[in-house]
């Protein structure tokens, strides 16, 4: 009788403990990924007219198709930090008739970095075509003379093109 008390009570012991670990501070949790990792370097190369195959090959296979919606696919990414708390991140593609990009939705947009975001610069980004960019990008300071730029210039300035050689065709006729 004594030894089955003794031993209903360290059964409920070592329970308890196995319970306690579960949620011991210093245990390690490990991260959880689920889904398409999804980019703002991704979502940057995507233009209007792109073909299904194109976008494949930048975005990856999405992770959900819809049977009813065909026209449309949906990338979802999620990560939980061991112990903390989930982020969800999605983007929907959808294309028209003839299989082209037509518009993307979600929480990337295309010019918008979120490192900006994070940081807190001014979110208000607009994306501007590269020409506009080079009308007031500002001109070059002179490089100081003997400076290492200027050396450097020299001899970028100072090499000579060679010719690459090519071989003569083989003869093939008979002797």
């Amino acid at each position: 009788m004594q030894n089955t008390k003794l031993l209903l009570t360290s059964f409920t012991f070592v329970g308890l403990l196995a319970l306690a670990g579960c949620s011991f501070p210093g245990v390690y949790k490990i991260d959880i990924q689920q889904g398409n990792v999804v980019t703002q370097d991704m979502i940057d190369q995507l233009r209007p007219g792109m073909t299904r195959r194109q976008v494949r090959f930048i975005m990856g296979n999405p992770l959900l198709t819809d049977t009813f919606h065909a026209d449309r696919w949906d990338y979802l990414y999620s990560l939980q930090p061991g112990g903390g708390e989930r982020q969800q991140e999605r983007v929907s593609v959808i294309f028209n008739a003839n299989d082209q990009l037509v518009s993307l939705s979600g929480d990337f947009m295309p010019g918008v970095s979120r490192d900006e975001a994070i940081l807190g610069k001014d979110s208000a980004t607009t994306v501007t075509d590269p020409a506009q960019n080079a009308e007031k990008a500002k001109p070059e300071k002179p490089v100081k003379p003997g400076s290492l730029l200027d050396k450097i210039q020299k001899d970028v300035d100072g090499v000579e093109t060679v010719p690459v050689p090519t071989p003569e065709p083989l003869d093939t006729s008979p002797q």
